[in-house]
């Protein structure tokens, strides 16, 4: 489709002028135009700027949307979810709130195993059906683009169906759909007493298997006290490395043991979460390229303190956003929910948060050469907010300002 989108009151275009993420002081720089036109062909942007600079194209069958009193702002890109899961965990929300902890759930049944063992159980096209109707509430909602994780099947057969259905998805989605390997997300109940076994098994066959047939961009792992040691989640990314797979990694959300300096060690394109980064793993991913991932929902959620945002930005690390939408520790899928959160509760500024949810959230994806920006040549993700201004999304919070969405120069109609 070619679209032309006229008399939009601001465009936010977070532009990057060829870099790959924003860091430090140019993550407030967003590229704003007042009174615009943006001109798409063949999914791409063809043309950006003012109106009054605008020449009428000569295809006079070219699609118009009126964007008068709208904003308009790049797709979200949510770079941190495990949207592909059965069951609920509402009495552990319950628990939550009685004081207990993250752990003391976990060693009573509940936790991460609680939602492997209702997907374990839970066939193939319940759990493709379930994480459909939530990737199209994500569209709704403006994220359009999504990173989705296995790591509630925890043994062959359930991980390689979560990415089957995955990889499904992205074929049969509008949106673009980023699969991650989280074999060892947890310790299943099988390996027990016997953790370096499970890693063995992902080392020796599921890597090697996911690699083959192209199931996973990147493999992932939870570097944490009673899940996977630094030692444990080093050996699986080198094999992973060795077979081509990108690295992301869960770091430092519950305690320090250096997970963010292995992150750096190993050039993993994001390390994610944050809460417990100390001074030494910041200076860590300021000399790597690893994009600093924080997930303000979680903190939010179970109530367990934030990521230092501020104290990352300042360092010039480029920093992402991202909602972790999960059934245990965020179960929001609202990146504008995300913006709020990491304004009112981390320090952060709407234009750092912005540039964080979408140029930023494409580079933790490795792809912001193509997405996460609204510049000439990249893929047209563009949405339309009924709002006076852009600050107005993290002021405003608890709605759904969207207004339209357009997914690769394609208007979409919910």
């Amino acid at each position: 489709m070619n679209l032309l989108i006229k008399n939009i009151k601001q465009l936010v275009t977070v532009r990057s002028d060829g870099k790959l993420c924003k860091s430090g002081k140019e993550m407030r720089e967003l590229g704003i135009i007042e009174n615009a036109t943006v001109s798409i062909q063949n999914g791409l942007f063809s043309w950006i700027g003012p109106n009054a600079e605008f020449s009428q194209l000569p295809d006079e069958t070219i699609d118009t949307i009126d964007a008068s009193d709208l904003i308009a702002l790049p797709g979200f890109v949510d770079s941190h979810t495990h949207s592909v899961f059965a069951g609920s965990r509402e009495n552990e929300f319950a628990m939550r709130t009685e004081g207990k902890t993250y752990q003391e759930i976990a060693a009573v049944g509940g936790g991460i195993l609680s939602t492997v063992n209702a997907t374990r159980a839970a066939s193939k096209k319940e759990l493709k059906k379930l994480a459909r109707c939530h990737l199209d509430a994500m569209l709704r909602q403006g994220t359009t683009t999504v990173e989705i994780k296995s790591g509630y099947g925890l043994n062959e057969d359930t991980e390689i169906r979560m990415l089957h259905i995955i990889n499904e998805l992205a074929e049969e989605s509008l949106m673009d759909i980023v699969p991650t390997f989280l074999g060892a997300h947890a310790i299943p109940h099988e390996f027990k007493e016997n953790p370096d076994g499970y890693v063995d098994l992902i080392c020796t066959r599921l890597l090697s298997y996911i690699a083959k047939h192209k199931m996973a961009k990147f493999c992932d792992a939870f570097c944490e006290q009673k899940y996977f040691s630094v030692e444990q989640c080093r050996r699986i990314f080198e094999t992973a490395k060795s077979l081509g797979l990108g690295i992301k990694i869960h770091a430092d959300q519950l305690s320090q043991i250096g997970a963010s300096k292995l992150a750096a060690d190993v050039n993993a394109v994001s390390a994610d979460h944050l809460e417990q980064i100390d001074t030494a793993g910041i200076s860590a991913l300021k000399h790597s390229g690893t994009i600093a991932t924080v997930l303000p929902g979680t903190s939010f959620f179970l109530h367990c303190g934030y990521s230092p945002a501020r104290k990352i930005i300042d360092a010039g690390i480029p920093l992402a956003i991202a909602s972790n939408f999960n059934p245990g520790s965020c179960m929001s899928y609202s990146i504008s929910l995300m913006i709020t959160i990491a304004c009112t509760q981390m320090s952060m500024t709407p234009e750092e948060a912005l540039c964080a949810t979408t140029i930023n959230g494409a580079a933790a994806l490795g792809l912001s050469n193509t997405l996460g920006s609204i510049e000439v040549g990249k893929q047209a993700d563009i949405i339309l907010y009924s709002v006076p201004d852009f600050r107005y999304l993290a002021y405003h919070f608890g709605t759904n300002h969207v207004a339209k969405v357009i997914k690769h120069g394609t208007y979409l109609e919910f």
